[in-house]
Parts: structure tokens; sequence; C-alpha cells
């Protein structure tokens, strides 16, 4: 009922489409054997494969290490960089460490310009 419409249109076949010849084979073909345990090649693994693997495997270890080691270093440098110019900006400073908190100087550092003054008279005037 739905595909009523479609039932009577003429199919055209194509002239570039064309329906594949069938496929003989050759009375001479080999069959297969029942069993391939004689085609089958018994590999085994050789002392010389051995120690080459293993050495394989310890040269890949020790770049591994390297390159490790390497890449810790440049970030420890990296990070070193970085604490040297805050430390620039900011003496005393430590990103891991506490706040650095302001401290009142002294009674002898506030009264030092006075001592100065008091001991050289003569220079008062160029202070005030």
């Amino acid at each position: 009922a739905q595909y009523a419409p479609a039932a009577r249109v003429p199919l055209i076949k194509s002239p570039s489409l064309r329906v594949p010849r069938p496929v003989f084979l050759p009375p001479d073909i080999h069959p297969l054997p029942d069993s391939v345990t004689p085609y089958v090649t018994q590999f085994t693994i050789e002392p010389h494969i051995l120690t080459l693997e293993s050495s394989r495997r310890t040269t890949l270890a020790s770049h591994a290490t390297r390159r490790e080691e390497y890449l810790r270093s440049r970030a420890d440098e990296k990070e070193r960089r970085k604490r040297d110019a805050l430390r620039r900006i900011a003496p005393g400073f430590e990103p891991a460490g506490h706040l650095l908190v302001p401290t009142k100087r002294s009674s002898v550092h506030r009264s030092f310009p006075l001592l100065f003054l008091r001991s050289n008279p003569s220079l008062s005037w160029k202070i005030w």
C-alpha cells in the first residue's frame, strides 16, 4: 500500500553494470591437508636473541632514567629561577613557607636620624 506507486515505475538497467561471470576452480588445485603440523616451523628462542633483548631493555631503562632526570632538573631549574625572581622583588620570600608579615622597626632605627642630627647640629638645616 505504501509503495504501490513505486511498483509501476519501470526499472532501467544501466549499461555500466554487468553481472560477473561465475568463477571456475582449476582441476589441478591442491586441497588443504588434514594436518598443518608438517608445515609449522618450530620457533625456539635462541640465546643470542635473549641477550640482545635484555641489553635492549637495559638500554631503554637507562634512557628513560636519564630522560626523567633531565626533565626533573629542568623543572627544578625553572622553579629556582622563578623563586630567585620573586626574591629579587620580595627578599626572604619562600613560596612554600609562611607569609611575610611586616614587623615594626625597633626604636633604635627610628631614632637614628635624630641621634645623628643631635651629634651633628651643623647638618640639621640641610634636612629641614
